[in-house]
């Protein structure tokens, strides 16, 4: 070996070393941003799952619309979207 204190720098048991230190080490250093920070990105990640589920029922009442024979305009006024896309999200039903 050539550099004297290598031995004592190398972690011969990498693996004794669980997950949960690592987190500990990470959050007993976070300060209020941090903090703040983290609380909205995991908001962020509700608000975007609440909106993705609310986008796919909607799409899916949309097409059961244009299968009742609902034109792209009449639901357009409802949703507040424009008749093109209504028409795109929910093409007419095939004769």
């Amino acid at each position: 070996m050539r550099i004297a204190f290598a031995v004592e720098i190398r972690d011969h048991y990498a693996r004794s070393r669980s997950a949960d230190g690592v987190a500990y080490a990470n959050m007993c250093c976070m300060d209020t941003l941090d903090l703040e920070i983290q609380t909205a990105a995991k908001k962020r990640a509700r608000a975007e799952k609440a909106f993705n589920d609310a986008d796919a029922e909607l799409r899916a009442l949309l097409v059961k619309g244009r299968a009742e024979g609902k034109g792209p305009s009449h639901m357009a006024k409802l949703t507040g979207f424009t008749r093109e896309w209504v028409a795109k999200i929910a093409p007419a039903p095939k004769s």
